[in-house]
């Protein structure tokens, strides 16, 4: 793979970038109507591969938040094209690595040292990269290791480059006024903590520490001597990535194992710890040829205060989305509904979210779930486009529910298609067992 001997970091540069993507992307729009005026038959898909072609090139060459945001929505299967699904989900572990000058030179500037210096064999090559940073395979005293590399600029670029996504992101969730920032700050505030290396090997070091014990999940070992606020080094684990095994996997017992161990850790981050790992994608968790799950990367970790966390899981109760007086108090903690709502908001986005929630929190109502069944996915895919198209929503103000939101259900719907991805069974309360 061809690599990368420097990024853009000024937000000029930056801007520059994405605003030559949007000229391309406007291309492509002009080039499908002219071919539907020619025939009407002809479909938009043709036009989403173009377009999510020319996006993902656009965003891999700047990395960081830029590429960190295709990231995310890969993971929105039931509502982005699969064109772009498939396409964006490359910026998981597939994208340009830094040159091997340039790495050498990010060891020179945070160590005062070369890696050769540092470790006793170090591969120039990176064996994975992604939005923030790339793996390189290393050994020091008979250890296998894997170090990971922050990309330069990543963190001084984040404001900027949301700055200039903050338009369309409006656009698209419908959000309106001096409300909206506050989501803008929650993803500006994450984003900035997955740039803090010394704060993940605090973190991973704590997970690692409180989940130990659950069955058939293992963690690397972070050496902090080898780590600072731009580099990591880590304990090197053998395994598939999760959607590679997913793919290939045809054991079912294996995969229900798997799951469960998935299930059980999230569970228990969110009910006992009260933090989660909340960057559920395919290439933060690994595989082994003994059927056990391996958690590789603990960057992003949302912390659940107890006043979201207490409505949030309240209303995953069937005695309690279903009584209107519960339901509507758990909405106004939950900042769903506000107290300056006329009548016709309130009711609509109670009738909305009690469609919503009653289908997403199914799986809690049942001792046993098949995430690998149809049926479910079906009705989300579903109900996302049903809403989509509502015209009467756009009229709304979409400025709904707490900051908190934002993180906790890109979690759940992460794990719903990680879990759909294996074909997993899995028995739903296990975890108070680990508790």
């Amino acid at each position: 793979m061809k690599t990368i001997d420097n990024i853009p970091t000024h937000k000029i540069a930056r801007a520059s970038k994405l605003v030559k993507t949007g000229v391309k992307v406007g291309g492509n729009y002009l080039k499908y109507y002219s071919s539907k005026l020619v025939n009407p038959e002809t479909t938009r898909d043709g036009l989403d591969e173009s377009n999510a072609e020319d996006i993902y090139d656009g965003l891999k060459s700047l990395k960081g938040s830029a590429l960190k945001v295709a990231q995310m929505l890969s993971m929105e299967k039931n509502i982005m094209p699969k064109a772009y699904v498939e396409k964006f989900s490359l910026a998981q572990f597939q994208v340009p690595p830094l040159s091997a000058p340039l790495v050498r030179k990010t060891f020179v500037k945070y160590f005062d040292k070369t890696p050769e210096e540092l470790y006793d064999s170090f591969e120039a090559n990176s064996v994975a990269a992604a939005s923030i940073g790339q793996v390189h395979k290393a050994e020091k005293d008979g250890k296998k290791l894997a170090v990971k590399i922050q990309y330069p600029g990543v963190a001084d670029s984040i404001s900027s480059d949301l700055a200039l996504v903050k338009p369309v992101a409006m656009k698209m969730f419908n959000l309106k006024g001096k409300d909206s920032e506050k989501y803008f700050k929650e993803i500006e505030g994450k984003l900035l903590e997955e740039t803090d290396y010394e704060l993940e090997v605090e973190q991973s070091k704590y997970i690692t520490e409180k989940c130990s014990h659950i069955p058939n999940l293992k963690f690397p070992k972070y050496y902090e001597e080898l780590s600072n606020d731009r580099i990591i080094t880590m304990d090197w684990m053998h395994g598939q990535h999760l959607s590679q095994f997913a793919k290939a996997n045809t054991d079912q017992e294996m995969a229900d194992t798997i799951g469960q161990a998935l299930w059980d850790f999230y569970m228990f981050q969110m009910h006992e710890l009260k933090q989660v790992h909340a960057d559920p994608h395919p290439g933060n968790f690994l595989v082994n040829d003994k059927g056990e799950l391996i958690a590789i990367d603990f960057g992003c970790v949302k912390q659940v205060p107890e006043e979201f966390y207490e409505p949030y899981f309240e209303l995953a109760k069937p005695e309690n989305i279903n009584n209107p007086e519960i339901f509507k108090e758990k909405m106004f903690a939950l900042e769903i509904l506000k107290e300056e709502d006329s009548p016709e908001e309130i009711e609509f986005f109670s009738k909305l979210f009690h469609e919503m929630l009653s289908l997403f929190t199914q799986p809690f109502h049942e001792e046993v779930f098949d995430f690998g069944g149809e049926a479910f996915f079906g009705k989300i895919a579903a109900l996302s486009d049903k809403y989509s198209k509502d015209t009467e929503l756009r009229k709304m103000n979409g400025n709904r529910g707490s900051k908190h939101f934002l993180y906790i259900n890109r979690t759940f719907f992460g794990l719903y298609n990680l879990l759909n991805d294996l074909g997993a069974t899995v028995r739903i309360n296990n975890y108070t067992s680990l508790l």
